[in-house]
């Protein structure tokens, strides 16, 4: 199923200006190149290929991942992202870094991107929540962005959020969730090669109702982790508040990992359903952290999985 696998703030001054393409340009040659997708041409300057720890399996198509999702900041129903995200303004974006690293501060995101568009990878990740797609994702490891602004010794976590904006997201006009939508990691689990930063999917760039233009992928943990939007960084000593854990703190705990032998109160996990396996395919055992344990099994060594859920 699965294959094996400092420097100043002002991060414009890493490469000269002339070498970047713009980001569209950039998503357009990754996917050509790596997914045999001529949305535009292959760019021989951008080694993008598919990572190593990218899944076999075929994707799901952009229609489905698109189109049936989470984002609870555009409504609750699945389909609402799709309906409701394109108010969503994503440029300019910039996302503030701060707490326990040497460079604070608040970045734009093109000085975030510039000195990695080279290095952006294909990551064919299974993602699963009581329900599994495969995504291409385009995007880079979240630790190359946490060593360019330094981690202090003290830093244990890392915890994110989301815009909030609630004239153009509506479900932030609605009750339900204490906006802004906020996550957290362990410091060793956020420099986990398999933690990404997203910046699209296919040969696309993010679409709004997918997490634009720029979002958390953290494939052995359920998809509620993987936060979207994201407007703040910041690292911290103490475990940050995340927002399911607040909301139903019974139901859903700081780490979520993919665990099919502990069962959510209120449902089975020990299988899932594909998106898009067709109305009469059966359900598709549920794999320990998603099928990623050689990768992150230890860092849950000595953990009771069941305490720590």
């Amino acid at each position: 199923m699965r294959k094996t696998r400092s420097t100043d703030p002002n991060w414009t001054d890493v490469t000269p200006k002339a070498d970047f393409l713009n980001r569209r340009q950039i998503m357009a040659g990754a996917g050509a190149m790596a997914l045999g997708s001529i949305a535009g041409p292959a760019l021989a300057s951008i080694d993008a290929k598919p990572s190593a720890y990218s899944t076999d399996a075929a994707p799901n198509t952009l229609k489905e991942i698109t189109s049936y999702n989470n984002f609870y900041e555009f409504g609750w129903d699945k389909s609402d992202p799709e309906k409701n995200a394109g108010q969503m303004v994503t440029d300019p974006w910039s996302i503030e870094i701060g707490g326990l690293v040497d460079k604070p501060g608040t970045y734009p995101l093109d000085d975030i991107l510039k000195p990695v568009t080279l290095e952006q990878r294909i990551y064919r990740f299974r993602c699963v929540e009581a329900w599994s797609m495969v995504i291409p994702w385009i995007g880079f490891e979240l630790s190359a962005l946490l060593d360019r602004v330094g981690v202090q010794p003290s830093a244990k976590y890392v915890a994110f959020q989301t815009l909030y904006r609630p004239d153009q997201m509506p479900g932030q006009r609605q009750g339900g969730i204490d906006w802004p939508y906020v996550e957290g990691l362990r410091l060793d689990e956020a420099m986990n090669p398999l933690t990404i930063l997203a910046t699209g999917l296919y040969d696309e760039e993010m679409p709004n109702q997918n997490g634009a233009p720029i979002r958390l992928v953290v494939p052995w943990k359920y998809g509620f982790k993987s936060i979207k939007s994201i407007v703040k960084i910041s690292l911290a000593e103490k475990e940050p508040p995340t927002t399911w854990k607040q909301l139903q703190p019974r139901e859903y705990g700081f780490y979520a990992n993919v665990n099919p032998e502990v069962d959510h109160p209120r449902w089975s996990q020990a299988t899932e359903r594909r998106v898009g396996a067709g109305l009469f395919a059966g359900r598709e055992p549920t794999l320990m952290f998603n099928g990623y344990g050689d990768e992150v099994a230890s860092l849950y060594r000595g953990m009771d999985l069941a305490k720590n859920y």
